[in-house]
């Protein structure tokens, strides 16, 4: 076993079983380049680490995939599309619950268009794992970085300024072609998702009221994301997109959450107009806004003047609205709205 990496294996054991479950044995000795016993101990091996499940008899055995599951591929981005990797190369091997399946398609598709369509790479690894708990996909190209895509866009030199834009939605360097609803429902739909890019790194939990907040970042080219599902999860694809719609039956996307945790450092805080009207950027697109003070322990008079006073009566037509202030922070941003 010394010469076998099982590690290796479970890169594209699991479609194998599902495609030549009788001599599986075979396709291990031809690509490790191993004799039928290391083959045969190697089979049984993942199969005592639930990578495959072992039937028949004991001269003849079959095999299929197990409870943990994984494919991985690599494609050159041009001439590539989205759906065929999802339907021929990714979902026959996997066995997921009926919402899960509909999320992660979902996100799938999402992820490999924007390395598509956006990141003037070569080429696109996909990875997909499934364990007894969770759906979990990586989807890394190696182009030129999404902040970087980010700032010829829209002049937003800083990673978390850009991130502070995403994470509001509707942001696309190429509106002809798309709406900017991809990164930011994926955000939603995940239990967990991660964003590295041009030597940053942010992070979204499901469990923690979708809070963003800065991870380490990967030491790689391009933008690589991850993002994994429970596989008991309540949530459904339709249940996110009504979310922020007005009313909350339809599929408008008219509402959006700020997180002002991405303005602050431990050296800078909310003060100034110019972080208010960063906050305000582009929220006319939305019919109400959450602003999240989440981790904000305090604010100045000039931020909560700009943003609540300057801007709301700048956009009558938005709803903007407070949330998760400390009392500190409600008092303040309440003696400008009264």
């Amino acid at each position: 076993m010394a010469r076998l990496d099982l590690n290796a294996l479970t890169l594209w054991i699991t479609a194998a079983a599902h495609q030549q479950p009788q001599d599986l044995a075979s396709q291990v000795m031809e690509r490790a380049g191993v004799s039928r016993a290391t083959a045969n101990k190697a089979l049984r091996r993942l199969a005592e680490m639930a990578w495959l499940v072992r039937e028949g008899s004991a001269s003849r055995p079959l095999y299929r995939p197990g409870t943990m599951r994984q494919v991985v591929q690599r494609y050159p981005l041009h001439g590539l599309g989205e759906d065929l990797p999802w339907s021929r190369d990714f979902s026959p091997f996997f066995t997921l619950p009926d919402a899960v399946r509909r999320m992660l398609h979902h996100a799938f598709t999402e992820l490999l268009n924007n390395a598509i369509d956006h990141s003037a790479g070569q080429s696109v690894t996909v990875s997909m794992r499934q364990t007894a708990s969770h759906a979990q996909l990586l989807v890394s190209d190696d182009g030129r970085g999404l902040f970087d895509k980010i700032n010829e866009s829209f002049a937003l030199d800083e990673p978390h300024l850009a991130m502070l834009e995403l994470s509001k939605g509707k942001l696309t360097s190429a509106p002809d072609r798309h709406c900017g609803r991809g990164l930011f429902f994926t955000s939603k739909l995940a239990d967990v998702f991660d964003l590295h890019a041009n030597e940053s790194a942010f992070q979204h939990r499901g469990w923690e009221a979708g809070r963003w907040r800065e991870g380490k970042p990967l030491k790689h080219q391009g933008t690589s994301i991850y993002v994994a599902f429970a596989l008991d999860s309540t949530r459904t694809l339709e249940q996110v997109l009504q979310a922020h719609s007005a009313d909350g039956a339809g599929y408008d996307f008219e509402r959006t959450v700020v997180p002002l945790r991405l303005l602050t450092t431990t050296q800078s805080g909310l003060e100034s107009r110019a972080q208010a009207r960063r906050v305000g950027a582009r929220l006319n697109q939305f019919r109400r806004a959450e602003v999240d003070f989440s981790g904000v322990t305090s604010v100045g008079h000039s931020f909560a003047d700009e943003l609540f006073r300057v801007l709301a009566n700048e956009q009558q037509g938005l709803d903007l609205v407070p949330i998760n202030m400390l009392p500190a922070v409600a008092a303040m941003v309440g003696s400008i709205r009264r």
